[in-house]
């Protein structure tokens, strides 16, 4: 069956494969449009290099008129990023449009491994971190980074 939210997904889908943006992949899981595996690499230059941190979208009939639930399956250690994976970021949440396409929802997560909103902390103890004591904070995500080579 053929909805509005399969089509834009398909679409979203044939948009990601012909034009990836850089260090982003994404594809649907076996048989499952509504359901993505997505992979954001950690930026060059940056405490993130190097990282392959792994994700799921789920998408509800209602995209693109709403977000998907967007987690990182990988650990992660950063100020808008809950323990259970799930992601702080406006986009996701009341900044939502309709414009947005998967690509767009990748790319905005990975520009904000690098450039994290300490003021509207998901984990209080990595925003601190951040703000107070760069140089630990860097070290922490490093771990992280590290981390994600071997969790499977």
């Amino acid at each position: 069956m053929s909805t509005p939210a399969r089509k834009r997904l398909m679409r979203d889908f044939k948009r990601l494969q012909l034009d990836p943006p850089a260090g982003i992949s994404g594809a649907p899981q076996d048989n499952n449009i509504m359901l993505w595996n997505a992979v954001i690499f950690g930026p060059d230059d940056t405490p993130w290099d190097g990282g392959t941190f792994k994700l799921t979208l789920q998408f509800s009939e209602d995209y693109p008129n709403k977000p998907p639930t967007v987690r990182f399956v990988s650990r992660m250690f950063h100020p808008n990023i809950y323990a259970d994976g799930s992601i702080c970021l406006d986009i996701l949440q009341n900044q939502w449009s309709p414009i947005y396409d998967v690509a767009a929802i990748l790319t905005s997560i990975q520009s904000l491994l690098c450039d994290p909103n300490p003021n509207s902390p998901a984990n209080s103890e990595a925003a601190r971190m951040y703000s107070e004591n760069k140089r630990e904070y860097n070290r922490r995500v490093r771990e992280t980074v590290e981390q994600s080579w071997t969790a499977d």
